[in-house]
């Protein structure tokens, strides 16, 4: 990252050059573990494989099993409020990141020794709990760091393009493991390789993250108690919580698009990982493109080009009948769903009001899960029961939920928001 790329006042101090620097190499590192790690992540194809060949699941019952392990996800607020008030080791973030890869580690050497549903489902959710602890610690990371460096769209874009790097990785591993190994071969060598990346975070939170020792005292407390009641307090918090809620409920596409390419289209195991691999190409290059193109847009534009090209990107899945056009289609669904995420996530990190970072941004990462966890098993259920496993009704449903966001961008009251101004301001003196 260049100096360029930074805002005016972090660009003229050296000892911020620095920090930045030091939190974009974590941000990649934390965000590669999770491209790999979590269950959307490199054991995903290998496991939907498994269900639907092993057990001959339905895509009902594959996407409920999957969504089970987004529960921890859902509940993130409770690691950032447990972070927010309890340094563990002196740490509010370090000793807490430690802990939960060290425990990734654990969970996915679990998985390579167990074949049946049920036991699978005790390690997963070992997994996902790790995933979601280091996600939640990461985000309180970014929310401090971005306010007070202004850079919390660019840490926001960092995080994504390095996900997504990790992701293209993820679908062709796992589309080659599920050709050319067995259901439970392919599942338990995805799991022996997602066993060891965490070891990087670990590394990564010992030297990078600027942090210092917080004792547990009762100022301390207060302070923190000061910023998690400015959080309930905040008007405009809520109606993003409320809009992000509302953006990310569009019935998915994602287990009924698998069963779609399997049995109509006829597409390999490893073609469907290679799509996987090229919607996040699509991804990395939204990223990459973003410092370039969108970093200077207003946030409200900048919302306004996702929804727009998020609504394209869905509609045109009623064209994905072979083999180019689903790559073509994959590729363009993941530029769009880049966009998506850096603006929700950039709205997200801007709004969290000081000392209570990690409750705050995890309450709104936990609604995006929640909204996209039902969104998920509402599709699955619209395509199995209503929609015959026809897939264009789905895809003209959801295409019409993600314009529907056009209609409450207006209710944010944005103007003329810079990425990464933060809208809050710190609590007054007498609340410390």
């Amino acid at each position: 990252m260049d100096e360029q790329t930074l805002s005016p006042r972090t660009a003229e101090m050296p000892e911020d050059r620095k920090a930045i620097r030091h939190l974009l190499i974590f941000f990649a590192l934390v965000y590669v573990v999770e491209g790999l790690g979590q269950i959307a992540g490199l054991i995903s194809q290998p496991l939907n494989y498994y269900l639907k060949e092993t057990q001959g699941w339905s895509p009902v019952q594959v996407t409920a099993f999957v969504t089970v392990f987004t529960l921890p996800w859902i509940i993130k607020p409770v690691y950032g409020l447990f972070s927010d008030f309890v340094p563990l080791f002196g740490y509010r973030r370090k000793s807490y990141l430690i802990l939960a890869n060290l425990a990734a580690i654990g969970g996915y050497f679990w998985v390579t020794q167990l074949n049946t549903p049920s036991d699978l489902a005790f390690a997963l959710m070992l997994t996902a709990y790790a995933m979601a602890i280091s996600s939640t610690l990461c985000g309180a990371v970014l929310v401090e760091n971005g306010q007070r460096l202004s850079e919390s769209g660019v840490f926001v874009n960092q995080q994504w393009l390095w996900y997504n790097i990790a992701a293209m990785s993820s679908a062709l591993i796992g589309g080659q493991l599920v050709q050319y190994l067995a259901p439970a071969s392919a599942l338990h060598a995805a799991a022996a390789i997602v066993a060891v990346a965490p070891c990087v975070v670990v590394i990564g939170a010992v030297f990078l993250i600027p942090e210092k020792k917080a004792a547990v005292n009762l100022a301390g407390m207060k302070r923190t108690f000061g910023g998690l009641m400015k959080a309930f307090e905040r008007r405009e918090l809520w109606i993003v919580a409320v809009f992000i809620f509302l953006y990310y409920f569009s019935p998915g596409l994602g287990t009924p698009l698998y069963y779609h390419m399997t049995d109509d289209l006829k597409f390999s195991q490893a073609y469907i990982g290679i799509l996987g691999s090229i919607g996040s190409a699509g991804w990395v290059v939204g990223a990459l493109l973003y410092r370039r193109f969108f970093e200077n847009l207003t946030l409200k534009h900048l919302l306004n080009l996702s929804i727009a090209l998020g609504t394209t990107a869905t509609a045109a899945y009623l064209l994905f009948w072979n083999e180019p056009a689903a790559a073509i289609i994959s590729f363009c669904g993941g530029f769009a769903a880049m966009l998506a995420t850096v603006a929700t996530l950039t709205l997200a990190a801007d709004f969290c009001p000081p000392r209570a970072e990690g409750f705050s941004f995890a309450v709104l990462m936990s609604i995006i899960n929640l909204a996209s966890a039902l969104a998920d098993n509402i599709g699955s259920f619209l395509y199995t029961h209503l929609f015959n496993h026809s897939l264009p009704p789905l895809v003209l449903v959801s295409a019409a939920f993600t314009a529907f966001a056009f209609v409450l961008v207006p209710l944010l009251h944005l103007g003329a928001k810079r990425q990464g101004e933060a809208m809050l301001e710190p609590s007054p003196p007498a609340a410390r």
